[in-house]
């Protein structure tokens, strides 16, 4: 058996073939890595969110058994000339960088790994709302500036508890769900909106089962977790802001297309929001000086709340052991085309 394994600087290629190695000990290998994080991804018309040359990728892949890469793209054409391909394992939650239709015609399954960094991203996600609210990053800022602040404790300018506020979650998946719990181990009251899990989901998060309007009524802190659909794009705008109360705290580490960050800039200008804390753009890269960015009030990272070597290897281990099942004629785990399983 032949495994084609193209890694990234973050699912790296010689780590993915170890952990293969441990399932397919007798498979023989050839690697290949993509330029990303180092490099942004590229959006095409057959594929997202990738990054490589599909006819490197194509190469590769043209007398592969197994097709194991994080964001490398697979297109139709890549598909087409690996002619013994059994299946494409990719180490990400959402393939989007995968011709899944293209696959599925050919029958061959595409496995993923979804939730492999919701823990991570879990925990980020309080972490942001602890650094804007607790105003850690402007006071790290002026220490690194040599500026010793006492006026960030003056009552105007000082943070604010978790303990006693009302938090509220907009999508209760993977993410949602820990966090819920997280916030709810700060003595804060959670509320969730999510129209498409049980009322179960909402019971084991600790989470009050809510519709829309309540949750935006009530939320002191609102965190957006839903995945971005033709249907949700633009889900918080202008309107949805301003019914949020006055000085309300908005975390967005989900996708950018879920927030308008122009009606976002002028509620913070207004003064309406306390503040807000964003790991997610559209687009992508997002214009380093943005006002959005630049504001005192705005913890900003770069897309980097699901990084961690955990998540990472997490990814790879959900993938050979899927491809291992597979191969065994076990059914996979994690599968997006069921129908390409024989």
């Amino acid at each position: 058996m032949k495994i084609a394994v193209i890694g990234s600087g973050f699912v790296r290629s010689d780590r993915l073939k170890e952990i293969l190695a441990g399932y397919f000990p007798e498979a023989t290998f050839s690697l290949a890595e993509s330029k990303w994080p180092s490099e942004p991804f590229q959006n095409g018309d057959e594929v997202l969110e990738y990054s490589g040359d599909p006819e490197q990728v194509a190469e590769l892949a043209s007398d592969a058994d197994l097709l194991v890469l994080d964001v490398a793209p697979v297109t139709q054409a890549v598909i087409r000339r690996a002619r013994r391909l059994k299946a494409i394992g990719v180490c990400r939650g959402g393939p989007v960088n995968v011709n899944v239709e293209a696959a599925t015609e050919r029958g061959i399954p595409v496995l993923n790994s979804p939730g492999r960094n919701a823990a991570a991203t879990a925990e980020f996600t309080v972490g942001l709302i602890l650094a804007g609210m607790r105003r850690i990053c402007l006071g790290d800022a002026r220490m690194k500036e040599g500026v010793w602040d006492g006026g960030l404790y003056m009552y105007q300018e000082c943070g604010e508890e978790l303990e006693g506020k009302t938090a509220g979650i907009v999508g209760l998946g993977n993410v949602g769900r820990r966090v819920a719990r997280l916030l709810g181990g700060f003595g804060m009251r959670v509320l969730a909106y999510d129209p498409w899990v049980p009322a179960s989901a909402f019971s084991e998060a600790g989470a009050e089962r809510v519709d829309f309007p309540t949750l935006l009524k009530q939320s002191q802190i609102l965190t957006l977790h839903a995945r971005l659909t033709p249907e949700t794009r633009g889900l918080i705008g202008k309107e949805e802001l301003e019914r949020l109360p006055r000085g309300a705290f908005v975390v967005n580490a989900a996708r950018g297309g879920l927030l308008d960050y122009d009606a976002l800039f002028e509620s913070l200008e207004r003064g309406h929001l306390s503040g807000a804390a964003l790991d997610v753009y559209d687009p992508e890269p997002f214009p380093v000086h943005h006002p959005l960015l630049m504001h005192p009030r705005v913890v900003a990272t770069p897309h980097i709340a699901g990084a961690t070597r955990e998540s990472a290897l997490r990814g790879a281990e959900m993938v050979a052991e899927d491809l291992f099942r597979l191969m065994k004629g076990e059914r996979p785990r994690h599968v997006v085309n069921p129908t390409a399983v024989p």
